[in-house]
């Protein structure tokens, strides 16, 4: 997990595992363009996510164009992983809301990514009784081929 200063308060931008960014820190100003092509989201999505209130505040150059940085690329990539969970994106918004208010909020948060750990599990436990179904199903199929021919008799 990063953890990354603000000059208001500590903030929590982190993702599991984050990608090595393409440019250093304090060379870290990327088109919108270059940000679709490291994370393979789309302009479209990326000017939602910042219309909706999910991307903090992004930087814009003299002319007016988005100017993103390593941050926001730490940043996408959490919600990527939100985004895994399931995790609505009414909650994504909040979690983007709490996390903006500061410190005071980290208890809230907390309870917001437990309830998505939770959900995350049962989706699990679900998706292992279905394999368990496969499985048996695949053996049966599996075990008919290799069964000898019974005579039509």
């Amino acid at each position: 997990m990063t953890v990354m200063e603000s000059s208001s308060a500590r903030t929590d931008v982190c993702a599991a595992a984050p990608r090595a960014h393409p440019r250093p820190e304090g060379q870290d100003r990327y088109t919108i363009s270059e940000v679709v092509a490291f994370t393979g989201l789309t302009a479209h999505t990326l000017r939602w996510y910042e219309r909706i209130g999910l991307m903090p505040h992004v930087d814009r150059s003299h002319t007016g164009q988005r100017r993103f940085t390593n941050r926001d690329l730490d940043w996408l990539a959490f919600v990527g992983k939100l985004r895994l969970t399931g995790m609505p994106v009414a909650d994504m918004v909040r979690y983007a809301e709490l996390l903006r208010e500061g410190e005071h909020t980290f208890e809230e948060r907390q309870e917001l990514l437990e309830a998505t750990r939770r959900d995350v599990k049962t989706r699990i436990a679900e998706l292992q009784d279905t394999l368990a179904v496969l499985d048996h199903k695949i053996d049966f199929y599996a075990s008919a081929r290799r069964a000898p021919e019974r005579p039509c008799a």
